[in-house]
């Protein structure tokens, strides 16, 4: 997800940054798929028929044949819903059938209720975040919840009786995120069960990702989803099971590959944006129009629906892009930059599908909410994606870097479908990397990776589980920004070409898979041929970080009229092999000189016509981890009427800055 704190964060570290940068200035120196067979037919467990079967609140949506499998299609959910605008309430029907993919029987079944997360004050997600994600608050009375009104087995066994409310992740009794449904029969490896859901959401006021504002409505995370359950190998994980989190204020989402079809009903003046494909043209029924959507090998489905967007669509085919519909659901404020939106998402679908392996999907939406919605800008489901909200009729080029940032996660995401609980960063990273480099190639905007590396004043361990960073913005500094200069350190290591198979093999290899950051390291070991576990150890499974410093500098005349100089460079920080220290004479020559990072701290003594100047560690700025710039260079000696100058001008360039953002 394209987080819009990311502009806040960057403004709050200004100041830090912006030191390090004077003195920068003033220093002188600038794959192989799983097999597309489907499988085998599962079997059904035994049950016995203890009840008879309660008819959903609005009609079951017809079976679509399946195409193609792409993935294992663990779950398959058939849902009706009605949208009640004026009511903010979703009512709905959900069949859903389950199969096994481990081999332990399984006696309970475990469902995500993601608008619970809004039920009250005293919810985990509340609680962690303070009522606030990416600059958003969560509008007052604009509480909202999801109500499970009927469950029952397939045969019309009743299950309300065998729910439990669980919080795996912290006990807290105020959370309702996560709901276990025992069963009336165990299900066994390879079996598949069926169970029929009938809901009620109320929609929050648009916020963190989902809701209503006015008459748009956000449906993200607004249906009970299954947990995932890991066989023995997913992720590495030793036992098989069902990995269980609530939703916690910076995490996002997990879930398996399956089967989506959706009939959605809405009064007969909206358009629906959604997942998937529809099925057939919206029919209007006692002035309301339905619409039926389908989606396979994908793990979400979400939708958007208004009254006001303005439609505009166009096929699209590339080398490795087969042919897809982009769908534009425009805010009227910006139907004039349609254009742009077609641009943006056309060079992210050829570069991505280039690098990463082709889409395989026949449509992709792009939903632009109004300026009331921006808690449901910027972000990604499958197929579908949502670009900042229209609060003016023109736009910088964060339109398009947020348009092709979410549509990066159609692959680190929708198809490279890692654990965003406990792994964001092979989410949010990777997809940022992609990002940085499209903007860079297609707009010539290239990130200044230095100042970003100086933002990271907390560096953590990358696979930490999300809520564990202990606020937005360390989880931003390390999932977004962190991450991604690990992976253009690596990058720059390696090289371009080799990085380019790195991450393609990767993406190829475990697309519809459910990879993690140790899969990742394989990759890059394969391709290197080289042990990369110390590295990984540092800097992925770790959260360290070198810290380069010219310690000291003297100078001295010899003898002979020259001059000696002694330097001392430290690495204060984790090891880090091979930096570069730039050696500057007051005869204007200068040398460079090559440290191994052993030992910490190595003395570089220099004879010299001249006098030695100054010193500098990476004068390149290549050592991309290091987040401390401001000891890297050190004069020599400077006449004190210089000193004067430079002081004055630092000073008045920070007042100048911080005065342009007080407002």
């Amino acid at each position: 997800m394209m987080r819009r704190f990311r502009t806040t964060f960057i403004f709050a570290a200004l100041a830090l940054c912006l030191l390090g940068g004077v003195l920068w200035a003033l220093s002188g120196f600038p794959p192989v798929t799983r097999s597309a067979a489907a499988p085998e037919p599962a079997k059904s467990p035994a049950s016995t028929r203890q009840g008879t079967a309660v008819k959903p609140a609005l009609p079951a949506p017809p079976v679509t044949p399946s195409t193609q499998a792409l993935s294992r299609r663990v779950a398959e959910y058939h849902i009706s819903v009605q949208l009640a605008p004026d009511e903010r309430r979703l009512t709905a029907a959900e069949t859903i059938t389950w199969t096994h993919p481990g081999k332990k029987p399984v006696s309970d079944l475990y469902f995500h209720l993601y608008p619970n997360a809004f039920a009250s004050d005293k919810t985990t997600f509340m609680k962690e975040s303070g009522g606030k994600l990416r600059g958003d608050s969560m509008p007052e009375d604009g509480f909202g919840s999801m109500t499970l009104t009927d469950v029952r087995s397939e045969d019309g066994v009743s299950l309300l009786h065998r729910m439990q409310y669980v919080q795996p992740d912290d006990g807290n009794p105020g959370d309702r995120t996560l709901i276990k449904i025992h069963l009336p029969q165990p299900v066994n490896g390879g079996e598949s069960v069926t169970l029929r859901l009938q809901y009620e959401v109320q929609l929050p006021k648009i916020f963190a990702r989902m809701g209503e504002s006015g008459d748009f409505v956000m449906a993200g995370q607004w249906f009970p989803k299954l947990s995932v359950y890991e066989p023995a190998g997913t992720r590495g994980v030793k036992e098989e099971g069902w990995n269980l989190h609530q939703y916690h204020g910076n995490s996002e989402f997990y879930s398996d590959f399956g089967i989506y079809s959706a009939a959605i009903s809405v009064p007969a003046n909206y358009t629906v944006a959604a997942t998937g494909f529809p099925v057939k043209n919206p029919r209007i029924a006692e002035g309301r129009k339905i619409y039926q959507f389908y989606a396979d090998d994908v793990h979400d489905f979400a939708w958007a629906a208004s009254p006001n967007f303005i439609y505009a669509e166009e096929a699209f085919s590339a080398a490795e892009v087969p042919g897809v519909r982009i769908k534009l659901y425009l805010d009227p404020l910006h139907k004039d930059l349609k254009e742009r939106y077609f641009q943006a998402a056309k060079a992210a679908l050829t570069a991505f599908s280039k690098w990463y392996g082709p889409y395989p999907y026949t449509t992709l939406s792009i939903v632009v909410p109004p300026k009331e919605g921006n808690g449901a800008g910027g972000m990604e489901y499958p197929t579908l994606i949502t670009a900042f909200a229209a609060n003016r009729d023109t736009a910088d080029t964060s339109l398009e870097r947020t348009v092709i940032h979410e549509i990066g996660h159609q692959y680190f995401y929708g198809m490279v479908a890692s654990n965003e609980f406990e792994e964001a960063w092979l989410d949010e990273s990777f997809t940022s990397y992609a990002e940085d480099r499209l903007m860079e190639q297609e707009y010539g905007i290239a990130s200044n990776l230095p100042l970003q590396a100086s933002l990271v004043t907390a560096p953590k361990p990358l696979t930490l589980n999300a809520w564990k960073y202990g606020g937005a913005n360390a989880y931003t500094q390390n999932v977004y920004v962190r991450g991604k200069l690990v992976l253009k350190d690596i990058e720059r290591q390696v090289g371009m070409k080799t990085m380019d198979s790195i991450m393609s093999s990767y993406a190829r290899k475990y697309r519809f898979h459910h990879p993690a950051t140790a899969d990742f390291q394989k990759m890059v070991e394969k391709a290197t041929k080289k042990s990369w576990q110390a590295y990984f150890e540092h800097y992925v499974y770790g959260g360290d970080a070198p810290d380069f410093s010219v310690e000291g500098i003297t100078v001295s005349k010899n003898k002979n009229g020259g001059y000696v100089s002694l330097t001392t460079i430290a690495n204060k920080g984790s090891l880090y092999p091979g930096v570069n220290v730039k050696f500057t004479f007051a005869d204007d020559r200068t040398l460079q000189k090559t440290w191994n990072g052993q030992g910490g701290e190595v003395t570089f003594r220099l004879t010299s016509t001249a006098p030695l100047v100054s010193a500098e560690v990476d004068p390149g700025h290549e050592i991309l981890l290091e987040n401390k710039h401001m000891n890297n260079f050190r004069k020599a000696s400077l006449p004190a009427a210089f000193v004067s100058r430079w002081t004055l001008s630092l000073t008045n360039a920070i007042e100048t800055v911080l005065g342009t953002f007080v407002w």
